[in-house]
């Protein structure tokens, strides 16, 4: 069960910094990005992925060639599992990450810029309001996600 949302506009998404980007240094960076563009952490952990997760995490691409990669990548060297929260938040991180394959990124977001290839892309985030909370509920318990306003918010008016 997801921690609600006192602001029913709003919405949250998974982000998971993978393993390239905690390797690289650029974990930072990457959250940074997302805080610029009006979202606010309301989870954050560092954890190793284990196979079982991975495997539940990426389960919709089971069938596909890629798949044995994907959960080899995941669970190689740790990463961070966050949730963001805002307006559109969804959509808000999926143009900031940039297109999957670095290749067809474009510059200013995190994969074009950082991305290497379509396996060390850096990072995920949900496709969908809906994959979101299947996502975040995989990661982490309503008692880890925090409801707060920031009061800059208040401020902007």
């Amino acid at each position: 069960m997801q921690a609600k949302q006192s602001n029913p506009n709003e919405q949250r998404s998974l982000v998971l910094i993978k393993p390239d980007a905690i390797q690289r240094g650029l974990a930072g960076e990457i959250i940074s990005r997302l805080e610029r563009r009006g979202l606010k952490i309301v989870a954050m952990k560092m954890l190793q992925m284990d196979k079982t997760l991975a495997q539940r995490h990426y389960a919709i691409h089971k069938d596909k060639a890629f798949f044995n990669e994907l959960v080899n990548f995941i669970t190689s060297s740790p990463i961070i599992a966050l949730v963001f929260q805002g307006k559109d938040a969804v959509e808000i991180i999926r143009q900031t990450m940039g297109e999957t394959d670095p290749a067809k990124a474009l510059p200013g977001t995190i994969r074009g810029d950082f991305g290497l290839d379509i396996e060390h892309n850096l990072i995920h985030g949900s496709d969908s309001v809906e994959n979101a909370s299947k996502e975040i509920n995989l990661f982490f318990s309503a008692e880890e996600i925090f409801d707060y306003h920031k009061d800059i918010d208040r401020w902007a008016g």
